[in-house]
Parts: structure tokens; sequence; C-alpha cells
């Protein structure tokens, strides 16, 4: 009888449950569809702000009235704003972002080409950040747990802290300059092989681990106190097990609710990092159309970014909320 009776509470708590994620997934889908139409609406003004003639800007001062006139007509800058906002809006639909002033080709062509390199360079950034920043924090946490080793702590903050305050272009200029060009160990330009990886991740990752790393050390110092690990001792398990499978899976989710935060940072980064190693990326791709005054590549560009970085948080926040229905709650 008692198990009859629990049975429909059981489901009606789950489709409680099921509804509660559909209306959060629901919210996060909306918050994002207005994000992106804000995002979508400021690139499409930027290049009317823009003081004077983007397409005189771009040809320079010596280009025929003629040819820039032409340039205005084959972009539709001749037409109202808001029949160019409509087409803008319809050439997005259809995958049109426009083209490129400087090299006549579709903004959309140039974007496939080189957004895989600034994608593995961001992607491979932040494996290398959670892969060092989860064993230091753990490690940091277990060494100075209860007060103990206060030099050790003070160290690791100070160093961490230093760290994550160095710009990451900056960090990138060091490396090559010891590794490639004094100690010439690594290339120091272009996307040539795996190793062409290694001093652009380290110069863009080592940042977020070392914040990453804090995160988790406190996160795991709260953990360890808990009463479900001082039961576990209380059973003599071995210290690796109560690290590793009691206390460890508790402690992380705040670092990768940061850590994928840091994702959407990390693609941003690439900009200035990309610009240091020549990397083929759309962080020189926009770097290059904004000194050539390019602004229908500017503006693709920037789209991209900002529709990244959305869509990266909106996933985060999406994953966050399956891993624990907690985060769904209080949703308005």
């Amino acid at each position: 009888m008692a198990t009859t009776a629990v049975a429909p509470l059981r489901e009606e708590v789950r489709r409680a449950r099921d509804h509660r994620w559909l209306r959060f997934i629901a919210r996060r889908t909306g918050r994002l569809l207005v994000s992106l139409w804000i995002l979508v609406t400021a690139a499409f003004l930027m290049i009317h702000l823009i003081p004077g003639d983007p397409v005189r800007t771009a040809l320079g001062p010596t280009a025929s009235a003629e040819l820039v006139a032409a340039k205005r007509e084959s972009l539709g800058l001749n037409d109202p704003l808001p029949v160019q906002y409509i087409d803008y809006l319809r050439g997005l639909l259809v995958g049109d972002f426009g083209i490129s002033i400087q090299s006549s080709l579709p903004a959309v062509d140039v974007i496939t080409v080189r957004l895989p390199a600034t994608a593995s360079l961001a992607l491979l950034a932040f494996v290398f950040a959670v892969a060092i920043s989860v064993p230091v924090g753990v490690i940091m946490a277990v060494a100075t747990r209860r007060g103990r080793r206060r030099k050790l702590e003070l160290g690791f903050a100070t160093g961490s802290v230093l760290v994550s305050a160095i710009p990451d272009f900056l960090l990138g200029v060091a490396l090559v300059a010891v590794f490639g060009v004094s100690l010439g160990w690594l290339p120091i330009a272009g996307r040539s092989g795996p190793e062409s990886y290694i001093l652009p991740v380290i110069a863009l990752s080592l940042g977020p681990a070392a914040v990453l790393a804090r995160i988790v050390r406190v996160e795991m110092l709260g953990v360890l106190e808990a009463d479900f690990v001082r039961t576990a001792r209380a059973k003599r398990l071995p210290a690796w097990r109560i690290h590793l499978t009691h206390a460890l899976p508790n402690a992380v989710t705040a670092a990768l609710t940061l850590g994928g935060l840091l994702l959407g940072s990390l693609v941003v980064g690439t900009v200035l990092v990309e610009n240091v190693f020549a990397w083929p990326g759309l962080g020189s791709t926009i770097v290059s159309a904004i000194q050539t005054k390019d602004y229908p590549m500017v503006q693709a560009t920037v789209l991209v970014y900002g529709a990244g970085v959305l869509i990266i948080n909106t996933v985060v926040d999406a994953i966050l909320a399956a891993l624990d229905p907690r985060t769904t709650v209080g949703e308005h």
C-alpha cells in the first residue's frame, strides 16, 4: 500500500522537475535570441555610426568618385536605413555577412577559412587551463588544509594573482622572446604544426588557469570539511580515494561554471594573441580589417565573436542546469 501511494507522488515530482527544466531552457533561449538581436543591430549600426564615408575611408583618398559610388551601390549603402537593416537581416538568415571592401570576397568565406584556427586555439587553451588548474587547486587545498603550510599558501596566492594579472599578449611577447628568439626551441609565427600551438596556447591559458586554480582550491577546502568527507575518513578509506572520488566531484562545480564562462573570454582573447604569433585566425583578420578600414569585414567578425560568446554562455548554463537541477530554482 505504501509503495502504491508513493509512486504517484514520485511521478508528480518528476513531472514538476521536467516542467521546471523546460521553462528554464525556454527562458534561456529567449534571452539568447534577444541578445543576438541586440548584437546584430549593434553590428549593423556600427558601419553607420562611423564618421565620414566608410567606403571612401577604406578605398583611400586617391580612389575615384566613380569607384566609390559603385562600391557604395554594391554594398547597398545608398538605400534608406530601414531598407538596409531589413536586407542585412535577410542576408544573415541565409549566411550572407556582406562583402569585404578590400578583397571583394564574401565575408562568410573569409570567416569560414579563418574560424577553425581560432576555434582550435581557444579550445586547446581551455583544455590546458582546466588540466592545469584542477590538479594544482586540489593539491594546494590538501596541502594547506586547516591553516597548514602558511608559506606555501601565501606563495600560491601571490603567484596566482601575479600570473593572472599579466595580459595575455604581454605574456605572449615574453614567450616569443625567450623560447622563440633566444632559445629557438619553438616556432613563433604561423600555424605550421602541433608545435606551433604550444606558445600561443600557454599565453592564452596561463592567466585563466591561475584564476581557476584559486577557485578549485577554495571549493576543495570547503568540501574537505563536509560531513560526508569526515564519514569517509572515519571508514579509513585511502586518502586518494577520499580526495578524488568523494571530494573532487563536489568541488569542481563552481570551477566548471567559471571555466565555461572563461571559454567565451578565451575566444575573445585570441584577438591579441593571434596577432602576437601571426596566427591565421579571426583575431588577425579583425585587426587587419580595422587597419585597412574594411568595415563590412569588421562588422562580420564582431558579429561572429559576439554570437560565439553568447552561445557558449547559454550552453554552459544549460549543462550546469542538467548537472545540478537546483540552478533552475528561483529563475524568473
